[in-house]
């Protein structure tokens, strides 16, 4: 890969973390298994970034792919 590639994936993964700052996943664990008898639990998990780091990809990325031309 070239840096003209990388740099436009380092701006689509910058623009992406500004506007979304993080996600949640969702986990099933089983508490009790009695038999016929299933208890489950799901448990939410928050995965968060600062919109900082989007924002240096994306500098990082327009700086790739302007290097690139020259």
């Amino acid at each position: 890969m070239n840096a003209k590639n990388i740099g436009i994936l380092l701006v689509v993964i910058g623009a992406i973390m500004v506007f979304y700052t993080g996600f949640n996943y969702v986990t099933k664990e089983k508490v009790v298994d009695i038999g016929p008898i299933e208890i489950n639990k799901q448990e939410s998990h928050p995965v968060k970034w600062s919109p900082i780091v989007g924002v240096v990809l994306l500098i990082g990325g327009v700086v790739l792919v302007v290097k690139d031309k020259k």
